[in-house]
């Protein structure tokens, strides 16, 4: 592990499921989810994450991977991750092939990250077993990261078959294409992380039950890539958490207005979340921000976070902030401003040599001020009276 990981990350990154609010022309979504991702890029963010779904109405990028193709031709250096493919969905082959096509376009910039699928209705219309998803994103993730890494596969389970699978284009990325999975509470992605040697991102970091498990988490990924002869390291471990900010504690959580009520009773219908139907939304949001589940308030309230998420495992690589339409585009925009201002420069040293070069300078007291004034203006003096003496003219004239 980096030492510089006990004092916090030093990647942030942004990740859009989305989770958007319904009624809203999806072309129009599309095109402000991509502007908030060039945004990013131009702000210094490391990394965009964007999600598969397929069902729901709120989280409308079906191909995260042909959605990120478009946001490489749009951004300069920017990384572009999948968050997640889900693996269950797809012939591990084809879906090789399209991440490596990706990260070509990108020119080696693509991470793919992978999950068994979060909806259990994207698993009904694919006539996919729930209870099966792990296990088929095990049997995937396997081909997939020994085609990434120029094997010829042969596989065969009862939901494909490969022969003599090769990659005809291999990734851009050397040696081989940056990969992660999925995890939130149970034991299934630090498993896979640590026994196929890859990085890990853990959604939803801050609830109750997913940071309770991080330490847990951590020791099953470096348990089973000591098992399975495979190293995995700190670096390449990203928390990710929901997050609004504005500039006070109250403009944060009025802007939730917008959208909060709506984007949280459907998240309370298709995960665990624990959503009452008879609560005002203002009620729901206090206990949200409460319980861990969101993070809402300023720069600083992010700051702690990230502190504290620090302190709770050890260190980790990136953190990631989940945006969604609490509030409208104009307040998401303005959170990853505040986020890029004030929490990334915090954590990546960005801000004490600049105080400390302020305090030196104005600390350096004489009768005019600072010593730095009084040099500048014996300068302007000296200058003007050689001036003088030279033309004859008279100071100051």
């Amino acid at each position: 592990m980096s030492a510089a990981l006990a004092n916090g990350p030093t990647r942030f990154g942004c990740f859009m499921a989305p989770f958007h609010k319904m009624g809203i022309s999806p072309t129009a979504l599309y095109e402000r989810d991509l502007e908030l991702i060039v945004r990013a890029d131009e702000l210094g963010f490391q990394e965009a994450w964007v999600g598969e779904h397929h069902s729901g109405g709120h989280e409308p990028i079906g191909s995260p991977e042909l959605f990120l193709a478009a946001a490489a031709q749009r951004t300069k250096t920017i990384k572009l991750g999948t968050a997640v493919n889900s693996l269950p969905y797809h012939n591990p082959f084809t879906l090789a092939s399209r991440l490596t096509m990706l990260d070509h376009l990108s020119h080696g910039r693509a991470i793919m990250g992978f999950g068994p699928g979060q909806l259990a209705s994207d698993a009904h219309i694919l006539a996919i077993d729930p209870q099966r998803q792990r296990e088929m994103m095990l049997e995937a993730a396997e081909v997939i990261v020994a085609l990434m890494e120029g094997e010829v596969v042969n596989a065969k389970t009862d939901w494909f078959e490969l022969r003599d699978a090769y990659l005809q284009v291999r990734p851009y990325q050397l040696p081989t294409l940056d990969m992660v999975v999925a995890a939130v509470a149970s034991p299934s992605g630090p498993r896979t992380a640590g026994r196929l040697g890859i990085g890990m991102i853990n959604l939803a970091a801050t609830s109750p039950e997913a940071f309770d498990a991080l330490n847990e988490h951590w020791a099953i990924c470096e348990r089973e890539a000591a098992q399975a002869g495979k190293t995995v390291s700190r670096d390449d471990w990203r928390l990710s958490a929901i997050m609004h900010l504005a500039e006070t504690e109250e403009q944060a959580r009025a802007d939730c207005a917008h959208g909060f009520e709506q984007i949280w009773r459907y998240l309370g219908e298709v995960s665990p979340l624990p959503v009452s139907d008879e609560k005002p939304w203002q009620e729901l949001l206090d206990e949200a921000i409460a319980s861990g589940y969101i993070v809402v308030g300023t720069p600083d309230t992010a700051i702690e976070l990230i502190e504290k998420l620090t302190e709770q495992t050890g260190g980790f690589g990136s953190f990631v902030m989940t945006l969604t339409d609490f509030g409208d585009f104009d307040a998401r925009l303005r959170s990853i401003e505040l986020f890029a201002e004030h929490v990334i420069p915090r954590f990546r040293g960005q801000l004490a040599s600049l105080e400390h070069s302020h305090r030196w300078v104005l600390g350096e007291k004489d009768e005019v001020g600072t010593k730095w004034k009084t040099q500048t203006l014996e300068a302007i003096a000296s200058t003007t009276e050689r001036y003088a003496e030279e033309t004859g003219a008279k100071a100051g004239s």
